[in-house]
């Protein structure tokens, strides 16, 4: 059984991490509210562009003069994983569940016959994904040392994954990332990225619209533009996602160690009062033998 001094430095231990999760907690709502902002403010531009590219894919089709981005190389058989993770921890189990979502996409695709590679964003996803998949990590981009994610790093990211694909490294790119709806939930994701797939075009409204210059001039100027935004609209997301997970996590440490304060406090003061109650029972016994 512990001793008193044992059970009071605990107390106090538990009472220093509640402090400091609680804290924790503070900065994540607080960084919460913009990271959210911005998450949801970039959502409808990025839909829009995808309407637009999809109007534009509609007319171009897969025709020769189509942008390789658009086109693809033709083949289907080497796939890069783009994995987007938070570069911190103390955000429950966030970082697990996009890890859990890309090896199931790796497995689905090894499984099918095709090559898989990992491009890594963020640090907590590298040593998972290592254990299972040392030999697939290809290259990554840090995000460590950035303090206010914007779209430079999206850009970054973008010129690198297009230099790759016309350097022939991969015939097909899909972003896991994950997407934020809520503090209590972020869910893992996965789309495709490169080639930039045709989304399908709404019912046709009779409108006739014409574009100037050709849609295929349009296609090589938005397609990368797309690229972009889908990688910055993830970055975002992963902020959001990643200060909301951790807001809940904190939050739930903080409750927990109350929790196990007043476990400790009961327990402290039961040993207290079995102390006090032996000292005065030989206090007795000894006046008794006098």
């Amino acid at each position: 059984m512990a001793s008193l001094k044992e059970l009071k430095d605990r107390i106090k231990s538990v009472k220093s991490t509640q402090k400091i999760t609680k804290a924790k907690q503070m900065v994540a709502a607080a960084k919460l509210r913009k990271a959210q902002a911005a998450a949801e403010a970039a959502r409808p531009y990025g839909e829009r562009l995808a309407a637009v590219m999809g109007s534009l894919a509609a007319k171009v089709g897969k025709s020769e003069s189509a942008p390789k981005l658009l086109a693809g190389t033709g083949a289907d058989q080497r796939h890069l994983l783009v994995v987007v993770n938070t570069d911190k921890g103390l955000c429950g189990g966030l970082n697990a569940n996009i890890v859990k979502e890309a090896k199931a996409q790796a497995k689905k695709l090894l499984a099918e016959g095709k090559d898989v590679t990992f491009y890594l964003v963020g640090k907590k996803g590298r040593a998972p994904i290592k254990r299972d998949f040392e030999k697939l990590i290809g290259k990554g981009y840090d995000t460590s040392a950035v303090r206010n994610i914007g779209f430079e790093e999206a850009e970054a990211i973008a010129a690198e994954l297009i230099e790759m694909f016309d350097a022939g490294a991969f015939d097909v790119a899909h972003l896991v990332y994950p997407i934020f709806q809520s503090a209590l939930a972020q869910e893992p994701t996965t789309v495709q990225l490169i080639p930039v797939p045709a989304p399908e075009v709404a019912e046709e409204s009779g409108a006739v619209v014409e574009y100037e210059p050709d849609e295929e001039a349009i296609l090589a100027e938005l397609a990368p533009r797309y690229v972009k935004t889908q990688i910055f609209g993830a970055l975002l997301e992963r902020e959001a996602s990643e200060q909301g997970a951790s807001m809940t996590a904190m939050d739930n440490a903080t409750r927990n160690a109350g929790e196990l304060i007043d476990k400790l406090t009961i327990q402290y003061n039961r040993s207290r009062q079995a102390a006090i109650t032996t000292e005065l029972i030989e206090i007795i016994a000894g006046a008794e033998a006098l």
